[in-house]
């Protein structure tokens, strides 16, 4: 095995900035956020800190809704999770290589082919996932293509 896999989590723990939290103190939610530049921010019940991860780490995400993927050539360039007891906000931005309406007109097809039905109103795509949490793909122009937010919901 090569060894600079045995130094990578020594390495990425060095890079983090970790302090305790008091759980007396402490509420149940959990917040999660990163950047383009490879910032992770956490706040656990128990934990907070950043950690700096390569810038890029994203670019490539493996993102889906019910099978719905990001339209190929697509990045995740940042994004933030915050979670309660009774749910939780997933935000997601992203940017595409094609205009923004042919982003939309993806995720509506795309959508229609996977059976969920999503609605087109102004620069944003909206709908429910098959497990009834409700989401919207918000995509606006960009310098070169577009980029987009996506924001889930889910009441779990």
């Amino acid at each position: 095995m090569n060894r600079s896999v045995l130094l990578m989590p020594v390495a990425l723990l060095a890079g983090c900035n970790v302090h305790s939290n008091n759980p007396s103190n402490a509420d149940e939610n959990v917040t999660i956020s990163a950047d383009e530049g490879g910032n992770v921010a956490f706040n656990l019940p128990f934990v907070r800190g950043q950690v700096k991860v390569p810038s890029g780490f994203m670019h490539n995400g493996d993102f889906d809704i019910d099978g719905v993927k990001l339209m190929p050539g697509s990045q995740v360039t940042g994004f933030s999770v915050f979670a309660k007891d009774k749910g939780s906000t997933l935000n997601m931005a992203f940017t595409a290589p094609a205009s923004s309406d042919a982003v939309r007109s993806y995720f509506v097809g795309q959508f229609k082919q996977k059976g969920v039905e999503v609605a087109l109103a102004g620069d944003a795509v909206s709908g429910k996932t098959k497990d009834g949490s409700p989401f919207t793909i918000q995509v606006g122009p960009a310098a070169t293509g577009s980029q987009g937010k996506i924001t889930v919901q889910s009441k779990d």
